[in-house]
């Protein structure tokens, strides 16, 4: 059931608006790109690094490197110049796959440009007489991949995922759906986060296909999901379900079997929505850390809805779950504390030895520093992420370097940054400056100003002016109290 060779040769593997393609398709992809790796690389055991935007191209580059045990680093197109010299420079890869937008940014000897060309070479190569590795002898100890993770403090984490964890979260993921051979799973999330790259490895485990869409198209998956019988699953964030709902002519047909919802937090209006139009949502929790979901709620007949809509559900056996106090000290029932977990998707310990001495206890459990509770079923409710953490459109913003970013602005001196619940993002990343001599400053100056530095993402999309920031004793800004305040007053 498990194994990529139960995928027979001309099944569906990939469709978009640019073509459909099948698994025989992949295998010759694969026998392509390992071919161009063996002449422009010393081995096939370093990692390659992929910089570009969604397409099949990458899709194609992500799937063969699963196939011949290559370990990836997908690379963001919004990180910056900074950034992306410093993943490099950590992880070494022997090449780096560039698109033709994103390859100004690099150059030198390691890189490959991705362009048409490449992917017609790719498909008139005579894979023949390349014998392709037999991949479900890979150990599953072995690095498939290296991610970055925005933390709370400092620069983003390399967080290292191994092929256990995949394998793991796929099956489990498959006890509650999973679509079926020639039948889509929807992605339209990005492929340099491992929510929209688990797309690709549960379908090549199903023998299953994926519909990508490069950018999110309201009407498009409206249509797919209430009218094509072949789409069968989506994952989305819930800005996207948010805007799917704006239309009330928005439902899924009968064959469809469930959106998975993650990457922020969810309203309960926006679920209670979904339960009023029999939309089947399943709602859950993860992170880069445990190979995306880990925590989810069971698919429910009829509506594939759950009781109660708070909650994210359970862990996937044989992970395990606690909620512990400051001094960890494991928690009873409805007693909130920090998240902990430990299991076989969760990852081992970040690329920097010393970032991970802080996560993980002697057993081996891990400290995701999220908070929540677990009430009398054991079901999972998560009250906060990450402590600061903002969640907004799927993507994480670190506070702390957005207000870096506002303090270099000559006429502000001081800037807090917090995540405002909003109904289509989440999160609304929001300024937050105290009044200094009596100059308020504009939310378009301030966005004028903030955009040569930050991804567009990360740019407060509201500045609120106030008195003054409540701070602890110890000189610490309050956020909650801020956020809650801010709230209060209706902005």
């Amino acid at each position: 059931m498990f194994e990529f060779g139960d995928a027979e040769p001309q099944k569906v593997f990939l469709t978009s608006e640019q073509g459909m393609y099948n698994y025989s398709d992949l295998e010759r992809f694969a026998g392509f790109f390992l071919d161009l790796i063996k002449k422009k690389s010393d081995s096939t055991k370093q990692p390659v690094a992929f910089h570009a935007g969604s397409s099949d191209m990458l899709v194609f580059g992500i799937a063969a490197c699963w196939m011949l045990g290559i370990p990836i680093i997908p690379l963001s197109p919004k990180l910056s110049q900074k950034e992306l010299e410093h993943i490099i420079g950590e992880l070494n890869p022997s090449l780096i796959f560039c698109d033709t937008p994103n390859r100004e940014q690099l150059t030198g000897e390691s890189i490959v440009h991705m362009d048409e060309d490449f992917f017609l070479n790719a498909f008139t190569f005579n894979a023949k007489s390349l014998e392709l590795p037999d991949y479900s002898k890979i150990k599953e100890s072995a690095i498939f991949g290296y991610f970055t993770t925005s933390g709370t403090t400092g620069s983003p984490k390399i967080v290292p995922l191994k092929r256990r964890q995949v394998i793991s979260a796929a099956k489990a993921s498959a006890k509650n759906f999973q679509p079926e051979p020639n039948h889509f799973w929807l992605l339209c999330l990005p492929l340099n986060h491992i929510g929209g790259i688990s797309i690709i490895y549960r379908s090549l485990i199903y023998g299953s296909a994926i519909y990508r869409m490069g950018k999110f198209n309201e009407e498009m998956v409206t249509e797919f999901l209430s009218e094509n019988p072949r789409f069968q699953a989506a994952s989305l964030v819930p800005t996207m379900l948010s805007r799917l709902l704006k239309n009330p002519l928005f439902k899924t047909h009968h064959e469809f079997k469930a959106i998975l919802l993650g990457g922020g937090p969810v309203t309960q209006q926006l679920l209670k929505q979904s339960v009023e139009r029999g939309i089947p949502i399943v709602s859950s929790y993860g992170m880069t850390e445990t190979c995306a979901q880990i925590v989810t709620n069971p698919m429910t007949a009829p509506s594939g809805m759950y009781n109660p809509l708070q909650s994210v559900g359970k862990p996937f056996p044989p992970n395990e779950l606690q909620i512990r106090d400051e001094k960890g000290k494991v928690l009873g029932k409805n007693q909130s504390g920090f998240i902990w977990l430990k299991g076989p998707q969760v990852f081992d310990g970040y690329y920097d030895k010393d970032t991970s001495k802080a996560v993980f206890d002697n057993n081996k459990w891990f400290k995701t520093n999220d908070f929540g509770h677990l009430n009398g079923f054991g079901q999972l409710f998560v009250e906060s992420r990450r402590e600061d953490l903002i969640i907004t459109g799927g993507e994480n913003v670190n506070p702390q370097e957005v207000e870096q970013a506002i303090k270099e602005i000559p006429s502000i001196k001081e800037a807090v940054v917090i995540g405002i619940p909003d109904q289509e993002w989440g999160q609304k990343v929001t300024a937050v400056i105290p009044l200094v001599n009596g100059t308020k400053p504009s939310i378009e100056q301030l966005r004028k100003e903030l955009k040569p530095k930050l991804a567009d993402f990360k740019i407060p999309k509201e500045l609120i002016v106030v008195d003054q920031i409540p701070r602890t004793v110890l000189g610490k800004v309050k956020r909650t109290e801020l956020a809650q305040s801010i709230l209060s007053k209706g902005s």
